[in-house]
């Protein structure tokens, strides 16, 4: 691997600028990133007039008190190493859109798709996905990891849109940012957010593994990393729809009310799983159902699923501190057809649970970094160039947000928080939370590779497996 993948260097000062390489995990991002993988967005929806001052001031006291928010991304040519460049003030602007401008944006946005039954909401978020400002690094202009846009709408709407660069911002980030703003838009403070973290550069996650975890013998590495590249042309997928066509990331919901979620969590409980199990289960079934496969034919469907690792590093990090501290887990399941869907639920878990238990989410994270960047630059390792690497993503924890009220005060009235995966990645990435007692998951997919009508089928049937299987 290059030097730039393992540096573990500390920042260095440089005409009043703060300078470090980026880890490895964060390389892989930056890797990602141009193709269209890691552009992570927060959109919320506001009834009530924003106040434009206020909010560039909340947005300035964040990035003061996380550095990375205020970096720019530095590309080198010469090395193909990628650097974050620190400004001793805050740089963002929010960049504001008229009405007109925002009918326009969605016209053209919307013009290639059946967008009639689609919010217009809906569409900037699925907008914003698709806004590379990382596409085409330019090695003599630095670019920013964060921005922000202000939209606005018909009957009094507006949408504040965040977009970031993922390899600074995970989605406990993205938590920790949204909960500082809401508190900003309420005219509270935001010393929530930014009394618990240090004004510091913080390192990659690769700094705060706990010493001996990422241990591996050279031969397990060896072996490991070439079961993970035979078994990828092993792993049966969706049916792909378009495989040529230039692609983006679109987005459907999968939504529970507050009573099936209750059923749904409490089985789990009594199971001893977490959720993350019985979503990717359901998906297995459903993925298999659509196709038509018949009983006692196997497929072989991978699964990845993202550990927030800020509870376990060294020093611990709070869920305040903001960059990207996940790994992932990647297992691979064979399904005959006919499980019992608790019974699945349950196996997939636990074999994600003793893969943690074994530190795999450490001990393989330079591993699945390093297949990662390879199947960028060979899209042919994956099946028809498409650069999917599992079926599914979910994450092992659920976002808990008990908010209403305080949504009420500042009139919020929805928000979605998630990240682009048309380049490399799964077909389907799960972006969960629990929102006052209900399930609401963003599912962001690779268009034209799968088309809408047949992410809604498939999510409509995950559903349907969820309610029918695991309550009724």
């Amino acid at each position: 691997m290059s030097d730039q993948e393992t540096s573990k260097a500390p920042p260095v000062e440089a005409a009043g600028h703060k300078i470090r390489p980026v880890g490895g995990t964060e390389y892989s991002w930056c890797k990602a990133v141009p193709g269209g993988t890691g552009i992570t967005v927060l959109a919320l929806l506001l009834s009530k007039p924003p106040n434009i001052p206020l909010l560039q001031s909340a947005l300035h006291k964040l990035q003061t008190a996380h550095a990375i928010l205020n970096s720019q991304l530095h590309f080198d040519p010469t090395s193909s190493a990628f650097s974050y460049i620190i400004s001793p003030t805050p740089q963002l602007q929010i960049q504001p859109f008229d009405l007109p401008s925002t009918a326009q944006i969605l016209q053209s946005y919307g013009s290639h798709l059946n967008s009639q039954s689609i919010s217009p909401f809906h569409l900037i978020l699925e907008h914003e996905l698709n806004k590379n400002s990382w596409q085409n690094l330019d090695p003599s202009l630095d670019t920013a990891v964060f921005f922000a846009s202000l939209y606005t709408l018909e009957n009094e709407r507006w949408v504040l849109a965040l977009r970031l660069h993922t390899s600074a911002c995970d989605r406990t980030s993205l938590t920790a940012l949204r909960m500082g703003l809401l508190g900003a838009i309420g005219e509270e403070a935001v010393a929530v957010a930014v009394e618990r973290v240090e004004n510091e550069f913080s390192l990659g996650i690769e700094n705060y593994i706990p010493s001996g975890k990422t241990n591996k013998p050279f031969w397990a590495r060896g072996v490991d990393m070439l079961g993970y590249s035979l078994n990828s042309f092993r792993l049966a997928n969706l049916n792909f729809k378009d495989t040529e066509s230039p692609r983006a990331s679109q987005v459907v919901k999968l939504q529970l009310n507050s009573e099936e979620t209750d059923m749904i969590l409490s089985s789990c409980k009594s199971r001893n799983i977490k959720l993350c199990g019985l979503l990717a289960a359901a998906g297995l079934v459903a993925a298999r159902s659509l196709k038509g496969i018949p009983d006692d034919q196997w497929e072989k469907y991978a699964v990845t699923t993202l550990v927030d690792c800020r509870s376990i590093l060294d020093p611990v990090l709070s869920s305040h501190h903001i960059g990207f501290y996940h790994s992932a887990i990647l297992n691979t399941h064979d399904i005959e057809g006919g499980e019992d869907l608790w019974e699945l639920a349950t196996r997939m878990y636990t074999s994600f649970a003793n893969a943690k238990k074994k530190n795999k989410h450490f001990s393989d994270m330079a591993d699945l970094n390093f297949l990662m960047c390879k199947a960028i630059d060979n899209p042919g390792l994956t099946p028809s160039a498409s650069l999917r690497t599992s079926l599914l993503s979910v994450f092992e924890d659920s976002m808990i947000d008990q908010s209403e009220e305080l949504h009420h005060v500042i009139g919020l009235e929805d928000f979605i928080g998630c990240g682009s995966v048309h380049g490399v990645g799964p077909s389907l990435a799960l972006f969960d939370s629990i929102r006052d007692g209900e399930l609401d998951c963003a599912c962001v997919y690779p268009s034209p590779l799968h088309s809408r009508e047949q992410m809604q089928e498939f999510v409509h049937e995950m559903k349907r497996v969820l309610l029918n299987e695991s309550i009724g």
